[in-house]
Order: structure tokens, then C-alpha cells, then sequence
């Protein structure tokens, strides 16, 4: 079977949540449709849970009928163009569609309305961003709400995010959120920066009684902990319930990993919902990534790399004056602020994980030796986890 990577995209609702993911397939130049489908078959142990819908596109590979071959799992919502319904092999297709029925995302351009009138159910009616204006846009929503839940793909800006949702869409596929605002704060606020000291008593190994003392100076804090380390994806098989206990059970360097998320729950970034969303997902796929290539002491500093790549956005603060505060190991902080380090690759395939470039994730993949089976199990096992730690 020839190669077939993965990238993805959120979907993200006016909540600021990310309520779905947008999977696109990238096919090498060798490889087919029918490789596809064998790939996303092969991916069903590593297959998210959740209800969250997981959507799946062919991108630029375009789409054909064989991608109904595959055993979509109960979440997965196939992306259609309309012409693949009213062209030469629509009525096999509407048949396949109408006895299957599987969940499925039609894709409106011209020929939409034929492929309306077909009599096959849609969940979903996805919008291009890039090809309506606004105005277009909201007569379209409503004029098939009847038809499927709205949802605009391709959306670069938050502004457009704003006009699509707006404009009647549930929610919009795209990264723009994990950008800089163009202001950014001189110092962090006082609950991150106790945050911030609880984390530097951790890593300097300080006397329980002394970070416990720092925990109580904000009792939502130790809350929070508690809820991030008994969450399902942390795996643990008993409740923890003091800080002295996560200790006992977890000892400082895994308690470093959850203090280094609560960070983010001090953000008061509009978006901060898909943002911890988001860098929970790249630091458990660098996590993964880099299973068996680097020490395993090293685990926890990738993840922590990853987790905070996103930290200058949601503290409202540049890379450096977030990282300045924090006694972190020398490789995070250089590959956070782009210096190269061993952990720089790591972070890179995660970034290209999220972009529409399917050669450029080959050849990051490629530098660290790693599969195409191998990296798409880990952005689906990284999607299972941020999904699972949300809270």
C-alpha cells in the first residue's frame, strides 16, 4: 500500500469549543483512493470514541466513489462533492448511500441542488469560506437548514470566523485562533504567576508542605489539578484526592506535566476552549512521536514542549517573556522560541500536522524515520486524548 498522510483541522462553535475534526487525506503521487480507505481501515483500534464527529475529506487526491469502501465507524462523516452524485457514477453512488447510509457531508457548489433533490439524507451542507460572501452565505444556510447543520470550511481569520457564524454556519473549520494578537501584556496576571511558582517548587523538587502552601493561595487552582490528573485520559485506577497523594501516586516529574496545563486554564484568551484543546493534542502527539526515539525521561518534557507551544496566545504574552518565568529544561525552551534543539523536529511534524501541505509531512515524517501508518496513529491516539482530558 503507498502512502496516505494525514493532516486535520478543527471545527470549532461559537462557544469557542472545538465541537468536531476535519481529517484530509494527502495520497502520494503512487497512491489511490483505494489506498485510502485501506489506511483509514487500518486505523479503526486507533479510532477516536467520542460522539465529537470526525469528518473526512480527500482534499486535493479529489474525491471518488471508492471511498465509500470504507467501514466509516459511527462518528465519521464522509465529505461529498455534489458533481460525485450527479455524474456518471451517481446513481451507483445515491444506491450505496441509501443502503449504507453513512453519515455523510455534502459539499454544496453548482450542482448542489441535484444532489439535494436526490433523496439521500445529509448531515451536514459544508460551505467553502473562500467562495461565498457573507450575503451568499447566509441565504444558503437558511436556505438548507431543512437539508443539514451548516458548517464553513477553510476559514483563515477570526473575523471571518465571526461573519460565517453570523451568517447562520454552526461552526467553522480552521486554525486561525493559534495567532498572536497583535497586543500583548508586559507581565503575567497574578494567577499565573502562582501558577508559574507552584510549577518552579515542583521542578526544584521543594518540600510538599511548601507547595501545598502555594496550592492553598488559590484554592481554584488545586481544584482544577485535581480534575486534570483523575480525568479518564490520564488512566489512573484510583481517585486521587489531595496534592499529597498526586505526589505519592504520580511523583513530581508526571505532577509537572498537569501543573504545566493549568496555565492555560488562567488564560482569558477569547478562545481559549480550542486552545487547550489544541495544546493538549500537540503535546500528546509529540509524546508519541517520539516514543522509543528518545530517552523515556524524556517523555514528559516533549509533551510539556508541545503543551506549550500555544503559550504565548493564551497568556497574552510573547514566547519569551512567558518562558523567562520558568525554570524549564534548556531543549523545550529552544525549540519553543525556534532555536533548533533535539526536540525542534518533534515540534515541527506537530505544526505541519496541521496544515494542508501533505508533502511537507511526508518529508518532516521521513527526517525522523517514521511511517505514514505510524503518524497517523498518533494524531488519532493525540485527538482520543485531547478530547478525553477536555474539561
Amino acid at each position: 500500500m503507498h502512502d496516505v498522510f494525514m493532516s486535520r483541522q478543527p471545527l470549532v462553535n461559537r462557544q469557542s469549543k472545538i465541537i468536531a475534526t476535519r481529517l484530509t487525506l494527502h495520497c502520494s503521487q503512487e497512491a489511490t483512493v483505494m489506498d485510502a480507505v485501506g489506511m483509514l481501515g487500518g486505523m479503526a483500534a486507533s479510532w477516536p470514541a467520542s460522539a465529537k464527529p470526525v469528518f473526512v475529506t480527500s482534499g486535493r487526491t479529489g474525491c471518488e466513489a471508492a471511498i465509500l469502501d470504507w467501514a466509516a465507524p459511527e462518528n465519521a462523516a464522509i465529505e461529498l462533492p455534489a458533481a460525485l452524485l450527479v455524474g456518471a457514477e451517481g446513481a451507483d453512488v445515491i444506491n450505496t448511500l441509501q443502503t449504507f447510509q453513512p453519515t455523510v457531508c455534502l459539499h454544496f457548489d453548482p450542482q448542489a441542488a441535484q444532489a439535494l433533490a436526490s433523496g439521500v439524507r445529509f448531515r451536514f451542507i459544508g460551505f467553502d469560506a473562500q467562495r461565498f460572501q457573507v450575503s451568499q452565505l447566509k441565504v444558503l444556510a437558511a436556505r438548507t437548514r431543512a437539508c443539514g447543520i451548516a458548517i464553513a470550511f477553510n476559514v483563515n481569520s477570526s473575523e471571518q470566523f465571526r461573519t460565517c457564524l453570523d451568517a447562520g454556519v454552526t461552526a467553522a473549520a480552521g486554525w486561525f485562533f493559534t495567532s498572536p494578537t497583535q497586543t500583548t501584556a508586559k507581565a503575567l496576571s497574578p494567577g499565573q504567576a502562582n501558577i508559574v511558582r507552584v510549577l518552579n517548587l515542583v521542578r526544584s523538587n521543594a518540600d510538599i508542605r511548601e507547595i501545598e502552601a502555594a496550592l492553598k493561595v488559590d484554592v481554584a487552582i488545586s481544584y482544577k489539578l485535581l480534575r486534570y490528573i483523575n480525568a479518564a485520559g490520564f488512566g489512573l485506577s484510583c481517585e486521587i484526592q489531595s496534592f499529597r497523594h498526586a505526589v505519592t501516586m504520580l511523583g513530581y516529574e508526571k505532577l509537572n506535566r498537569w501543573l504545566s496545563l493549568l496555565l492555560g486554564t488562567a488564560s482569558k484568551a477569547p478562545m481559549a476552549p480550542a486552545l487547550m484543546h489544541t495544546a493538549l493534542l500537540r503535546g500528546r502527539l509529540m509524546e508519541l512521536l517520539a516514543t522509543g526515539l528518545v530517552e523515556k525521561s524524556e517523555y514528559d518534557n516533549l509533551f510539556i514542549t508541545g503543551a506549550f507551544s500555544l503559550l504565548d496566545v493564551l497568556l497574552g504574552v510573547d514566547m519569551e517573556r512567558a518562558l523567562e518565568a520558568m525554570r524549564l529544561p534548556e531543549p523545550i525552551c529552544e525549540a519553543l522560541l525556534g532555536r533548533g534543539g533535539r526536540y525542534q523536529p518533534f515540534l515541527d511534524l506537530a505544526l505541519t500536522s496541521e496544515a494542508d501541505d501533505g508533502p511537507a509531512i511526508a518529508e518532516q515524517a521521513a527526517m525522523l524515520g517514521l511511517t505514514a501508518d505510524r503518524f497517523n496513529r498518533a494524531q488519532l491516539q493525540a485527538l482520543s486524548f485531547a478530547d478525553t482530558m477536555e474539561l
